[in-house]
């Protein structure tokens, strides 16, 4: 309910009415007996003075203000396009430095951004060039351990890439984004890595099987020399039956040097009732090798010797007919055929 007027209207002499355009203030009361301030506007018309009142309460004070906000906002975002066209359409001196000040710094930021992500690219790009460096050093060594020559790794050392081609795509290409190019080098790392491992594990097995054939009875223990006599039973030169042979012979020259089949210790080296200059070599895993009939003896018991190395010189002592090495494999002290392990490498 509106409440009571507060103020009064006072009337004089040569005043026939209110002013035109007069207003008042009124109180009003709600029903918690807070007051709140109303706007009332009375306009008078002429000659009839018939008065009508315009009252403004808080709700059109709201509306208002907003209105004014909006219409001082539309003020500005037109006189800000209106510059700006007139700017561009008369190239005033000062807007156009301020143009290009504001691009100018636009593309200084720009260029940081650029420049951060190309110094990251670089970091990561050097990384893949150590990996790769290390992949190169790991491969020279897996080729050596496999037995390859120089020749044969030419292909893989040209500078130049390997060529490629084909038609032009009938679908659409674009270019890389740098979020792209990013996930294209980290997934080039992982693969990197990947590889890096698997030639490790390869390189370990490799260099593991090149050390169990250095300690196998592999090599010829004279030099292009021919068997004589085989493994198994003959007839024996010294009685004429029938008796089983442990080893092989390989006749040749007295002098002729002894080399060791495969590296190992020497665990025998001296005259030998049967055997006469003997060197016996122990490989490890049981395995041992026998060189038998020497003329002479290059090494003593104890030696640590390597597959090639020279350990006697052919000669006919102990039980022989002739010039000649009698060459043994055993296995845990059972006799071995050495031509199964010699025919191993060929």
């Amino acid at each position: 309910m509106r409440g009571s007027v507060s103020n009064t209207r006072e009337s004089g002499s040569g005043f026939g009415g209110f002013l035109p355009g007069c207003g008042t203030f009124l109180a009003t009361t709600n029903g918690d007996g807070r007051r709140l301030p109303e706007l009332n506007i009375i306009l008078v018309t002429g000659a009839s003075a018939r008065a009508r009142t315009i009252t403004l309460e808080a709700r059109h004070w709201a509306a208002g203000s907003v209105a004014l906000i909006a219409l001082f906002m539309l003020f500005t975002l037109g006189f800000n396009f209106i510059t700006l066209k007139w700017a561009a359409a008369v190239q005033h001196p000062w807007l156009r430095a301020i143009v290009l000040a504001d691009q100018r710094e636009q593309a200084e930021r720009m260029q940081e951004r650029i420049q951060g992500h190309l110094s990251a690219m670089a970091v990561r790009l050097g990384e893949l060039q150590a990996r790769m460096l290390l992949l190169d050093g790991l491969g020279e060594r897996l080729a050596k351990a496999a037995g390859l020559k120089p020749q044969d790794l030419k292909m893989l050392e040209s500078p130049s890439p390997p060529g490629q081609g084909g038609p032009v795509s009938s679908l659409p290409s674009r270019a890389f984004s740098v979020t792209e190019f990013t996930a294209l080098i980290d997934r080039l790392t992982r693969d990197v890595d990947q590889r890096s491992d698997q030639l490790g594990v390869l390189e370990t097995l490799l260099v593991q099987d090149s050390a169990n054939r250095k300690f196998m009875p592999t090599l010829q223990p004279v030099v292009d020399g021919w068997y004589s006599s085989n493994y198994g039973y003959r007839i024996d030169p010294f009685s004429g039956e029938n008796s089983f042979h442990e080893g092989i012979d390989f006749p040749a020259e007295a002098g002729t040097p002894v080399v060791a089949a495969a590296s190992g210790k020497v665990v025998f080296a001296e005259l030998h009732p049967q055997y006469g200059k003997m060197v016996e070599i122990d490989h490890g895993n049981g395995l041992v090798s026998r060189y038998a009939h020497a003329s002479q003896l290059f090494v003593k018991e104890g030696d640590l010797v390597v597959r090639g190395q020279r350990v006697a010189a052919v000669g006919s002592t102990g039980r022989s007919t002739g010039p000649h090495l009698h060459f043994e494999v055993r296995l845990n002290g059972v006799p071995q055929n050495p031509a199964r392990f010699l025919q191993h490498t060929g």
